[in-house]
């Protein structure tokens, strides 16, 4: 792959729209669909991100960094129900993830240009020029 490769916005990933599809059948099979508006789904993430943040809670920088296995396990299963239900939001609203990362990724480049942002954690309104 060479460098430039990033600059051209990929489809939608190929294991995302496969899941989609599964996905609309897991939803199909149960009669869900009626229950799957955009804003539903949305605060269906806001919680399970909840989650995820319940299991790094209280934990020091370095704790958080070296999750025991049973912990690391737990958190996969939260990213993957917050990916569920990206993935679900997205698909509703006919919104390609690879595509909508690859703006965004430009995007954050522009307001994020590495000779201003490079070791700080300033937001790129209060980057300065040198």
């Amino acid at each position: 792959m060479s460098r430039d490769d990033h600059k051209i916005p990929p489809a939608e990933w190929p294991e995302l729209a496969e899941f989609k599809q599964q996905f609309r059948q897991f939803v199909a099979d149960r009669d869900w669909a009626q229950f799957h508006s955009p804003k539903n789904l949305a605060m269906a993430l806001a919680g399970e991100v909840g989650e995820l943040l319940e299991l790094f809670q209280w934990l020091t920088q370095e704790e958080s960094r070296n999750l025991p296995n049973d912990a690391k396990q737990a958190v996969a299963h939260e990213i993957a129900d917050i990916q569920i239900y990206l993935a679900a939001i997205s698909d509703r609203l006919g919104i390609d993830i690879g595509p909508a990362v690859a703006e965004k990724m430009k995007l954050n480049a522009e307001k994020y240009p590495a000779d201003l942002a490079r070791g700080t954690a300033l937001k790129y309104s209060k980057l300065k020029s040198p």
